[in-house]
């Protein structure tokens, strides 16, 4: 049963509130988001039985780590209330209030210019991007969403993985503001009927930022996303990646070898390239020459020769790998490994004196070597090239300055004494395990009242050696290669988690949203 609650209609809603449900969301379920209390989202709904909508709105507030808490309002009010979409020009939290300042500021000069594409760069037009750009620079988005709607221009950040509400804009500047993007990376300002793709560098704080752009014809319009490529953030050592202990180890291990291959694996947004640049810097020196094949290339690093496949063009993984062994490599960077000949022959030149680093999709570590199997790789082959496996995912990190040591609850602390007892000794960590403390963060203006800012990979990392060869020529299976894992000491993904919850890096909610404590049970 839905509490009861006052309603004042002439309540103003806070936008950092209002945009935690988009407007389709809240019209179709009939609900209303009212305020956040901590952690808690309280929403009013018309019909609180209504399970699909239940269903719908924990999704909601579970994306951005908070739990509804539901009121039951009447229609009438529910119908006051949806009326305040319509003004929404606000951003998510305080860190980007100036954005939509600066933004209203530029709106009042819209009446004086023509809203056309040939007219983009009228100076509000150009300064409202360049106001974009940087608010998406300083807020550490990792991307910029210019999307054209029925009756409004909406553009949206993506903090920390997820896609916020930062500005609503008239929607008949949609083909000025496209074209601005389009002039500055060069792109064609007339060629609205096909995708295109392009790249500029931008200031920002005295350092180069660049910005990889995705121009997408729609039906209500072009739609742009820019991914934010900033060397502060993107090209990072290992341990501020969250390497540290036995994976650094292990790693080192893997990279000082003459040859073999270093796999990484996890789903896509997981951070597989970030990891393999944070390698880069560590192998990158005048020595050795360093060739890459990327889809795209996010970072540029001096040092490196870096190169697109173009697939329109043939230009493929597979391709590209046959010509850059004729570069005389020592290192060979393929940002995937997609089908059996690309799998091949990353393997033949690991097998003939070359370090190579890619990516892959599997679940865990273990799973690697069942998936190159299956891609037609030899199982006697696997033991020569493989060096080592690992596997990560991406956690939301506690804001330092509002998080606060807590006693973990009884379930919580079972769950984290599980988790410790099952580590390799050596890896254990030391606690009163009567007083176990964990973090949490109830948000403040600093972290735009979330609780969260940035993110931190957890991982486990999976090495070759002597038995784990046996086990797979004899023929391997996950449960087997697990069983090897453990014995030499592999830490998992959640375990590696829990170890950076009692750190205070991360919190236990954002954790078991990304990595399942079911994955914890013996396969």
């Amino acid at each position: 049963m839905a509490d009861k609650l006052q309603i004042d209609r002439e309540q103003k809603i806070p936008p950092d509130v209002l945009v935690l449900i988009p407007e389709e969301a809240a019209r179709y379920y009939k609900m209303i988001p009212l305020a956040i209390d901590q952690n808690v989202l309280d929403v009013g709904l018309v019909d609180p039985g209504d399970v699909k909508a239940q269903e719908a709105l924990n999704f909601l507030a579970s994306r951005n780590g908070l739990v509804a808490r539901v009121f039951k309002i009447s229609e009438d009010d529910w119908s006051q209330f949806i009326k305040q979409y319509a003004g929404l020009k606000e951003e998510v939290g305080e860190a980007l209030e100036s954005l939509r300042k600066e933004l209203a500021e530029e709106k009042i000069k819209l009446p004086e210019m023509a809203p056309k594409a040939g007219k983009a760069e009228e100076a509000p037009i150009i300064r409202m991007v360049e106001t974009i750009l940087k608010h998406g620079i300083e807020s550490r988005a990792s991307d910029i969403h210019i999307e054209p709607l029925m009756k409004k221009l909406r553009v949206r950040f993506r903090l920390d993985g997820v896609l916020q509400t930062v500005v609503i804009l008239p929607v008949e500047i949609a083909p000025s503001v496209v074209a601005r993007v389009k002039i500055l990376s060069n792109l064609q300002i007339d060629e609205t009927r096909r995708p295109q793709d392009g790249r500029f560098t931008t200031m920002a704080d005295e350092r180069e930022v660049d910005l990889r752009v995705a121009v997408l014809p729609t039906v209500r319009g072009e739609k742009v996303t820019m991914r934010i490529l900033d060397p502060t953030i993107g090209l990072q050592t290992l341990p501020e990646l969250g390497i540290v202990g036995r994976n650094l180890e292990v790693i080192e291990r893997g990279i000082r070898k003459p040859f073999g291959m270093i796999l990484m694996t996890g789903p896509t947004g997981s951070g597989k390239s970030t990891t393999i640049y944070g390698i880069l810097q560590i192998l990158n020196s005048e020595s050795v020459n360093i060739v890459s094949l990327e889809d795209p290339v996010e970072y540029y690093v001096d040092g490196v020769n870096q190169s697109q496949i173009r697939p329109e063009l043939g230009y493929t993984f597979a391709n590209g790998l046959r010509q850059i062994l004729r570069q005389d490599p020592n290192i060979i960077v393929v940002g995937e490994i997609r089908d059996a000949e690309t799998a091949g022959l990353a393997t033949q030149a690991a097998l003939t004196g070359h370090l190579v680093l890619s990516t892959l999709h599997t679940n865990d570590a273990v799973g690697v070597i069942p998936r190159l199997i299956n891609m037609g790789v030899e199982p006697y082959l696997i033991p020569s090239a493989l060096n080592v496996a690992l596997a990560q995912r991406l956690v939301k990190r506690l804001c330092p300055d509002c998080k606060k040591e807590i006693e973990a609850p009884e379930a919580i602390k079972k769950v984290i004494l599980g988790a410790i007892d099952s580590m390799p000794e050596e890896s254990r960590l030391k606690i009163k395990r009567e007083e176990i403390k964990i973090y949490k963060a109830e948000g403040c203006p600093k972290c735009g009242h979330k609780g969260t800012r940035g993110r931190i990979a957890v991982f486990e990392l999976l090495e070759m050696t002597p038995s784990l060869e046996e086990i797979i020529i004899a023929g391997p299976t996950e449960s087997k290669i697990m069983a090897e894992a453990k014995r030499q000491g592999m830490i998992t993904m959640f375990q590696d988690g829990i170890r950076k919850v009692l750190e205070g890096t991360i919190g236990f909610n954002e954790l078991v949203q990304i990595v399942s404590i079911a994955d914890e049970e013996p396969k």
